[in-house]
């Protein structure tokens, strides 16, 4: 019976050992990340397309903004119309933002980088991408195509930002 005893005993302190030691699987930890650890200081063009990225999947107009030149000019063709049509970042802003709201998840992936052309404080660079946005499960709208963009910097040590964007998506 002493010896039964203590075999329990030990299962016991065995099971509070381990439950202790092991995460709560119904109260997992609070990410402590920060979106500073996952947005880059946009020193490279790979830095720039990872904001953009965040800003569709995050909906965050503020990191969007910043990805944009004071004289962005947005362009893309309606071929309804048979012209093209473009806008200034102002407008951009107002559509994007529209997007966001409107969408329940977006999700972009940029492909690969077609051309690429220029020096260290302009470059033109022509990508494919997918878009999926879903308004909700029984509508998704995938876009897939090209954006041929030009970016920009004042000096080799500031941030890359869009001047032009033009969509060719089908």
């Amino acid at each position: 019976m002493f010896r039964r005893e203590k075999y329990i005993l030990f299962l016991i302190c065995l099971i509070v050992i381990s439950v202790h030691s092991c995460d709560n699987l119904f109260s997992p930890k609070l990410d402590t990340s920060t979106s500073s650890e996952i947005i880059t200081d946009q020193k490279t063009i790979d830095g720039l397309f990872q904001n953009f990225k965040y800003s569709y999947t995050f909906k965050d107009t503020s990191v969007y903004s910043a990805l944009l030149t004071d004289d962005f000019v947005f362009t893309y063709r309606d071929y309804v119309l048979g012209y093209d049509v473009s806008w200034d970042k102002q407008t951009e802003l107002r559509t994007t933002n529209g997007l966001f709201q409107n969408a329940q998840k977006l999700e972009v992936v940029w492909n690969n980088i077609i051309t690429q052309f220029g020096d260290s404080v302009d470059v033109s660079l022509r990508r494919s991408f997918n878009l999926a946005i879903t308004f909700n499960p029984s509508d998704i709208i995938r876009l897939n195509g090209f954006a041929d963009m030009t970016f920009t910097r004042n000096t080799p040590d500031d941030k890359w930002k869009i001047r032009k964007w033009r969509d060719e998506s089908f």
